[in-house]
């Protein structure tokens, strides 16, 4: 006797993709030059987050505290056209069979073993002052701001298939036992 059950596991969680940094509104700075030029780096991209698949989790237990996950923002532009570093990524790990659900619309499905995907993707950087600069503007004092990382919220569902087989002698009394095994 084998009976097959279907067996869910559930979890809803917000992420949130990392904002990206904003440009910087600088000129240089030289001894004998009042306007030496605009110097504004721009700002570093917010990181993204991405599923991944690991072979050693086999629940959803972690995400049913951790309800926000963030990502790291990218920084803020420098002087001297220095570009601001870019935001870490966060790798979500999830076990292998979750499906990934938005409102009503399954999105991702997580089958295969190492699988990952990019589900929100990190803000864009602004640019510095220093790309502002044309032969008629020669000293801009406009930087952007870095842009919004995506927020999104899911429903993760973990498909278990459980299989139960029930062993022993044929006196044993399994037909009896069935009933408290369901």
């Amino acid at each position: 006797y084998t009976e097959i059950t279907m067996f869910a596991d559930v979890a809803t969680i917000e992420v949130r993709a990392g904002k990206g940094g904003d440009g910087r509104l600088s000129f240089r700075h030289e001894k004998y030059r009042a306007m030496g030029g605009p110097d504004g780096g721009d700002g570093g991209r917010g990181g993204d987050v991405i599923f991944r698949v690991d072979h050693n989790m086999n629940t959803l237990a972690a995400y049913r505290t951790a309800k926000i996950i963030r990502s790291e923002a990218g920084e803020s532009g420098g002087g001297n056209r220095m570009h601001g570093k870019n935001g870490e990524d966060i790798i979500v790990k999830l076990p292998q069979g979750t499906q990934v659900w938005e409102d009503d619309n399954m999105i991702l499905d997580l089958t295969a073993p190492d699988q990952e995907a990019v589900i929100a993707k990190g803000g864009r950087g602004g640019f510095g002052n220093a790309h502002f600069k044309s032969s008629t503007r020669q000293a801009p004092r406009t930087a952007e701001l870095g842009e919004m990382g995506e927020a999104r919220k899911f429903r993760l569902e973990l498909k278990l298939v459980a299989d139960v087989g029930l062993i022993g002698l044929p006196n044993a009394g399994k037909s009896t036992d069935r009933k408290s095994v369901v």
